[in-house]
């Protein structure tokens, strides 16, 4: 299984941090020539690997680190996304909701992504506590998954608990997405909530 992250600011950069605690090496993405950032890249780890967005999307998991504005661009890197899961970390915060035809904005981006299984998840915390060591005294931090595909879910979820993290999966992108969704000017109810499953 190979793994990539589209977008390198805060929160991609939080992602790729996690990865290098686990030893599982990681592609990093942007828009630029990966030579500009390749130095922040080996700082986080040797493999944090940057590479061209062509190059990264040929990853088998995609974590979409990008502004939420910037999905659109991405997906126009390959012709179809068949055959990939793709994380959606975005937050559409300050988007009208008419503007993404009154649905969860994760249903929107998965609109463009075709072909593709969609999984929202690692959104809900801010970078400062998704670059953290999830696990805690007692405990490892909690991050929330949400897709209408049940085996993208359990994929991701697995993935998850092997980055340390204790995935908590709420349902399908209607209902549990709404929870974990920033759109319009507001927040579901579980962006923010830094939780720990305890031990035991």
């Amino acid at each position: 299984m190979s793994y990539a992250i589209v977008g390198f600011g805060n929160i991609g950069r939080a992602l790729a941090k996690a990865f290098a605690r686990n030893g599982i090496d990681v592609a990093v993405a942007t828009t630029r020539d990966p030579a500009s950032f390749a130095a922040d890249a080996a700082a986080i780890g040797p493999g944090v690997i940057p590479k061209t967005l062509a190059e990264a999307v040929e990853a088998d998991v995609i974590f979409l680190a990008v502004r939420f504005g910037a999905h659109p661009d991405v997906a126009k890197a390959r012709p179809t996304w068949q055959g990939k899961t793709i994380v959606d970390v975005t937050n559409a915060y300050g988007v009208d909701p008419e503007d993404l035809g009154d649905q969860p904005s994760s249903r929107f981006v998965a609109q463009a992504f075709s072909g593709a299984k969609l999984v929202k998840g690692f959104n809900h915390l801010i970078a400062a506590k998704l670059a953290q060591d999830p696990a805690l005294p007692g405990g490892r931090r909690v991050v929330f998954l949400a897709s209408d595909d049940e085996d993208a879910a359990r994929e991701i979820g697995a993935l998850a608990e092997t980055l340390g993290f204790a995935p908590i999966e709420l349902g399908g992108l209607s209902e549990g997405g709404l929870l974990v969704q920033g759109r319009g000017n507001s927040w579901g109810r579980l962006i923010f909530k830094d939780l720990v499953e305890l031990d035991g």
